[in-house]
């Protein structure tokens, strides 16, 4: 009895020294090892640049050396599936994005990943508008239901950009000539710069795309906007409505980013990632800078974000379905 009794209690405090242990090590976090940030999109990106922005943020409130890693490659889904490999352990995270969690899976008929599964979701880091433009000297559309009536009177003559097939601006597109009833044609280009040039040279109609890059185009005169695609105006075209109130209620079609860790990450450290972040992000450093970029703040983390993931990719794997979308 009394070496059963030993045995038992030798069990227990064994089980009390792995728990104290265990968190012993989540107090520790992070230690003076880096904090890898992959971002799985080519260095000086919209992507990137949030993400560096908020690696020096983080870097001070953490007290660690957070470092952005780029691992670019078939849309983001290398750099993205790497992450999935990593260790659960807080020192390798992610700057995912719509296209990365919210479209890819839909496209994607052998996606290495499992959005839903190999992560865990800490915070949106920030929400995009995107703006449809058309070339101020070519169109004569003046607003979004003009250019849709000039689109039904003669079918599949005007043209969209896009930075490349299954690109979340070509998905945004074809989701809205799919609201509208117009038949346009989609010409994919290998990026926004390229698709811009050729936007501003006349050889495409319209674009629809994130404000940071639009807007020096709208200001000089060169760009029409017609509308933007999120639920509010943006605080940088006022003046421009959305395509709810152009006539498509419901319509939004917005770019995040958003930060993730492998899945099985520890609560502690989520925790104290997902609370970072939103410090970060709301910091004096940081709001100003993705204010001026069109960018706005968002708060959601957890499994408020999961949530707003799974709402997002049925919403996308929807519109593929319907246009027909699939990439190798």
């Amino acid at each position: 009895m009394k070496a059963r009794t030993l045995r038992r209690c030798r069990g227990m405090l064994a089980g009390m020294a792995m728990a104290l242990s265990s968190a012993a090590a989540l107090a520790a976090w992070p230690t003076d090892k880096v904090v890898r940030m992959v971002v799985p999109f080519a260095a000086g990106g919209s992507t990137d640049l949030i993400a560096r922005k908020l690696a020096e943020g983080l870097s001070k409130n953490l007290g660690a050396n957070v470092i952005v890693e780029n691992r670019p490659g078939a849309g983001g889904t290398v750099g993205t599936d790497y992450v999935a490999r990593q260790p659960a352990d807080g020192y390798t995270i992610l700057m995912g994005s719509v296209s990365t969690h919210g479209s890819a899976p839909c496209i994607y008929p052998s996606l290495p990943y499992n959005a839903a599964k190999d992560f865990t979701p800490l915070a949106v880091v920030a929400t995009i508008p995107n703006v449809i433009v058309v070339n101020n000297s070519k169109v004569p559309a003046q607003d979004l239901q003009s250019f849709v009536a000039l689109a039904k009177k003669d079918p599949g003559r005007y043209t969209y950009a896009s930075n490349g097939p299954g690109t979340s601006n070509h998905l945004a597109s074809a989701f809205f000539t799919s609201a509208a009833g117009i038949s346009m044609t989609h010409v994919p280009y290998r990026g926004s710069g390229p698709a811009l040039i050729d936007l501003l040279g006349g050889q495409v109609d319209m674009m629809m795309d994130v404000i940071m890059t639009s807007y020096p185009y709208i200001k000089e005169g060169k760009l029409r906007p017609l509308a933007v695609t999120s639920a509010q105006r943006s605080p940088m075209l006022p003046d421009v409505p959305t395509v709810a109130e152009s006539g498509y209620p419901g319509f939004e079609a917005i770019v995040w980013f958003g930060m993730f860790a492998p899945a099985h990450l520890p609560a502690d450290i989520a925790t104290r990632l997902s609370q970072a972040i939103v410090k970060v992000q709301n910091g004096p450093e940081m709001k100003p800078y993705l204010e001026s970029t069109g960018s706005q703040v968002s708060s959601i983390t957890g499994d408020a974000f999961a949530a707003m993931i799974k709402d997002d990719n049925a919403k996308w794997c929807k519109v593929v379905q319907q246009a027909k979308i699939k990439l190798d």
